[in-house]
Protein backbone atom coordinates (compact mmCIF):
# COMPACT_ATOMS: atom_id res chain seq x y z
CA UNK A 1 0.00 0.00 0.00
CA UNK A 2 1.39 3.53 -0.62
CA UNK A 3 -0.11 6.82 -1.95
CA UNK A 4 -0.18 7.94 -5.42
CA UNK A 5 0.89 11.37 -6.51
CA UNK A 6 -0.69 12.29 -9.41
CA UNK A 7 1.42 15.02 -10.90
CA UNK A 8 4.39 12.52 -10.43
CA UNK A 9 2.88 9.71 -12.38
CA UNK A 10 1.35 12.54 -15.04
CA UNK A 11 5.07 13.66 -15.31
CA UNK A 12 6.29 9.67 -16.49
CA UNK A 13 3.62 10.10 -19.36
CA UNK A 14 5.10 11.29 -22.70
CA UNK A 15 2.77 10.18 -25.22
CA UNK A 16 -0.70 11.34 -26.23
CA UNK A 17 -3.54 8.69 -26.13
CA UNK A 18 -1.26 6.38 -24.60
CA UNK A 19 -3.21 5.72 -20.77
CA UNK A 20 -0.87 4.25 -18.16
CA UNK A 21 -2.23 2.27 -15.13
CA UNK A 22 -1.28 3.82 -11.55
CA UNK A 23 -3.67 1.29 -9.50
CA UNK A 24 -6.17 -1.52 -8.83
CA UNK A 25 -9.11 -2.32 -7.26
CA UNK A 26 -11.74 -4.69 -7.64
CA UNK A 27 -10.97 -5.77 -10.87
CA UNK A 28 -10.88 -2.05 -12.01
CA UNK A 29 -7.93 -0.22 -12.98
CA UNK A 30 -7.25 3.52 -12.21
CA UNK A 31 -5.28 5.03 -15.16
CA UNK A 32 -3.65 8.39 -16.11
CA UNK A 33 -2.84 9.59 -19.54
CA UNK A 34 -2.69 12.62 -21.65
CA UNK A 35 -4.67 13.85 -24.33
CA UNK A 36 -4.59 15.71 -27.26
CA UNK A 37 -6.25 15.98 -30.64
CA UNK A 38 -9.20 13.87 -32.02
CA UNK A 39 -9.49 9.80 -30.94
CA UNK A 40 -11.11 7.83 -32.46
CA UNK A 41 -15.05 7.26 -32.36
CA UNK A 42 -15.73 4.24 -30.82
CA UNK A 43 -17.73 2.37 -27.61
CA UNK A 44 -17.47 -0.37 -25.20
CA UNK A 45 -20.27 -3.16 -24.93
CA UNK A 46 -19.77 -3.90 -21.67
CA UNK A 47 -18.36 -1.43 -19.48
CA UNK A 48 -18.88 1.34 -18.35
CA UNK A 49 -15.83 4.17 -18.38
CA UNK A 50 -15.40 7.67 -15.88
CA UNK A 51 -13.23 10.58 -17.56
CA UNK A 52 -11.89 12.61 -14.71
CA UNK A 53 -10.17 16.10 -15.89
CA UNK A 54 -7.12 16.82 -14.08
CA UNK A 55 -5.78 19.40 -16.12
CA UNK A 56 -7.10 21.38 -18.46
CA UNK A 57 -10.59 20.71 -20.37
CA UNK A 58 -11.94 18.54 -23.07
CA UNK A 59 -14.68 17.62 -24.96
CA UNK A 60 -16.60 14.26 -25.08
CA UNK A 61 -18.63 13.99 -28.27
CA UNK A 62 -21.57 11.73 -28.80
CA UNK A 63 -23.49 11.42 -31.94
CA UNK A 64 -25.82 13.46 -30.64
CA UNK A 65 -24.03 16.35 -28.28
CA UNK A 66 -21.24 17.40 -26.37
CA UNK A 67 -20.03 17.36 -23.01
CA UNK A 68 -17.08 19.91 -22.44
CA UNK A 69 -15.20 18.65 -19.12
CA UNK A 70 -13.48 21.14 -17.17
CA UNK A 71 -10.49 20.79 -14.33
CA UNK A 72 -11.98 18.82 -11.59
CA UNK A 73 -15.20 17.75 -13.71
CA UNK A 74 -15.78 14.37 -14.47
CA UNK A 75 -18.47 12.44 -16.78
CA UNK A 76 -19.50 8.53 -16.53
CA UNK A 77 -20.19 7.12 -20.18
CA UNK A 78 -22.55 4.47 -19.81
CA UNK A 79 -21.74 1.13 -21.99
CA UNK A 80 -22.56 1.03 -25.56
CA UNK A 81 -22.59 4.80 -25.98
CA UNK A 82 -20.43 5.62 -29.10
CA UNK A 83 -18.42 8.81 -28.05
CA UNK A 84 -14.46 9.88 -28.85
CA UNK A 85 -12.74 12.66 -26.41
CA UNK A 86 -11.47 15.48 -28.16
CA UNK A 87 -9.21 17.76 -26.63
CA UNK A 88 -7.82 21.03 -28.86
CA UNK A 89 -4.85 21.79 -26.45
CA UNK A 90 -3.15 19.22 -23.98
CA UNK A 91 -5.32 17.63 -21.15
CA UNK A 92 -4.70 15.23 -18.11
CA UNK A 93 -7.26 12.92 -17.11
CA UNK A 94 -7.38 10.07 -14.77
CA UNK A 95 -9.65 7.14 -16.31
CA UNK A 96 -11.70 4.64 -13.81
CA UNK A 97 -12.78 1.30 -15.74
CA UNK A 98 -13.05 -2.57 -15.65
CA UNK A 99 -8.75 -4.37 -16.18
CA UNK A 100 -10.79 -5.66 -19.22
CA UNK A 101 -11.39 -2.07 -20.75
CA UNK A 102 -9.91 -1.61 -24.10
CA UNK A 103 -9.06 1.53 -24.58
CA UNK A 104 -10.73 2.13 -28.35
CA UNK A 105 -13.42 -0.10 -27.02
CA UNK A 106 -15.03 -2.11 -30.51
CA UNK A 107 -12.46 -0.76 -32.77
CA UNK A 108 -8.66 -1.47 -33.20
CA UNK A 109 -7.12 1.57 -34.64
CA UNK A 110 -3.75 2.71 -34.55
CA UNK A 111 -4.31 4.77 -31.45
CA UNK A 112 -5.24 0.88 -29.85
CA UNK A 113 -2.88 0.28 -26.32
CA UNK A 114 -2.87 -4.13 -26.41
CA UNK A 115 -0.70 -3.99 -23.15
CA UNK A 116 -0.63 -0.86 -21.06
CA UNK A 117 2.30 0.24 -19.31
CA UNK A 118 2.33 0.16 -15.10
CA UNK A 119 3.62 3.02 -13.75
Amino acid sequence: MQKVNLAQKLALIEEFWSPAIVAELNGQHVKLGKIKGTFDWHFHENEDELFLVIKGSFDLEFRDRIITLHEGEFFVVPRGIEHRPVAEKEAHILLFEPASTLNTGNVVTEKTKMDLKRI
